[in-house]
Formats: C-alpha cells, structure tokens, sequence
C-alpha cells in the first residue's frame, strides 16, 4: 500500500502553512512522514507548492486536475501509487495512530474505500483507496463535484465503526484537524 500525504490547502483560515506547524516540538509534517515511512513501502506528498517539501526526501507530486481540493488530491495519489491500494491523510491532522492506521490496512482486503465512521460521520480524509475509485473520481472531477463521499455509492466501502475506532482512540481526537489559531491553541493546550 501506498501512504498518500494531502498538503495542498491553501490555509486561508491559519495564515501559514499549517504543515509546519509545531506541536510537541516537532512539525507535523515531519510526524505524518515518520509514521507513513514505517508503515507503508511507498509514500506520496501532493502538493502544489513542492519547494517547501523538497527535504523531505519524498516522492513529491502536484495535482493532475488542479483547484479540486482533498478529491483532486485522492485522484492525484492514486494515479501515481505504485500499488493498488492509498492510504491518504491530511497534513493537519496531529494525533494520527500507526496501531489504528495498521488496523485499518489489515481491513482493505477486495474493498474500494475503508472508511472510519466517527461519531462525527465518514472521515474520508483518513481512509484507504483502490484504483478501481480512479475513474469515478474523475466522472465528479469532470462535473466538479467535489464531495469526497459522493462516489462511495458506487464502489465497494468498508465502514470502520465508531465501536472499533474507540479502542485506538479513547479521548476522541484522532480525526482532529487543524484550521484556526483556535484549533492550534486547543492542541497546545491539550484540550482535546
């Protein structure tokens, strides 16, 4: 499988590159690409800004449908993973669990999309894909419809239920991202 980083959003609300953001005295780009090197054989940061990444010693690429956000970004992935199956992230997303990423893989096996279900809904954001999503992803990039679920009713979809994600994730946070300042001072202060 290959692990698929999403650092393409423009951060309007942070005002910086939320990526770099520090937290427990380490970026948290550098604790995604951590994890994702020792869990996946292959691992891929898209980006359409790819000189801030260029130390990262990661295979780096831009969106192939650019301004299409997380779905240009999924499609972009898949299109250059050299195995069948994505596992994608975002960047801002701090509290990721290898034990619960590991789970997750371990659940892939025919399906087209494993999918926690939060009590918040779907996290598609921190999902696993296979290339048999590639063309229906690109059927929503052509109409601009850009909501990453709406293709799920076309493919094979593997739920995570909340009971399961539970054991990985007792306080609740592992989907948590950041957009604010506010968000920001949250984790800091580990009130989450």
């Amino acid at each position: 499988m290959t692990g698929v980083i999403l650092a393409g959003g423009k951060s309007k609300r942070m005002g910086t590159n939320k990526a770099f953001l520090e937290i427990n005295g380490q970026r948290m780009i550098d604790q995604i690409v951590d994890i994702f090197k020792n869990t996946f054989e292959e691992v891929i940061l898209v980006t359409n800004s790819p000189i801030e990444y260029l130390h990262l010693d990661l295979r780096i690429v831009t969106d192939l449908v650019p301004n299409k956000g997380a779905l240009g970004g999924i499609f972009t992935g898949l299109f250059y993973a050299s195995f069948h199956h994505i596992f994608v992230t975002a960047c801002d997303m701090p509290f990721l669990n290898k034990g619960f990423i590991d789970y997750m893989v371990s659940k892939a096996g025919n399906f087209d999309a494993v999918v926690p279900l939060s009590s918040d809904g779907l996290e598609p954001l921190h999902a696993i894909y296979s290339k048999r999503c590639i063309r229906h992803i690109e059927t929503q990039l052509e109409s601009d419809d850009l909501k990453i679920t709406n293709f799920y009713p076309k493919v094979r979809v593997k739920e995570i239920s909340h009971h399961e994600i539970l054991s990985f994730d007792p306080k609740s946070s592992l989907f948590f991202n950041i957009n604010t300042t506010e968000d920001m001072e949250k984790v800091r202060g580990e009130k989450i």
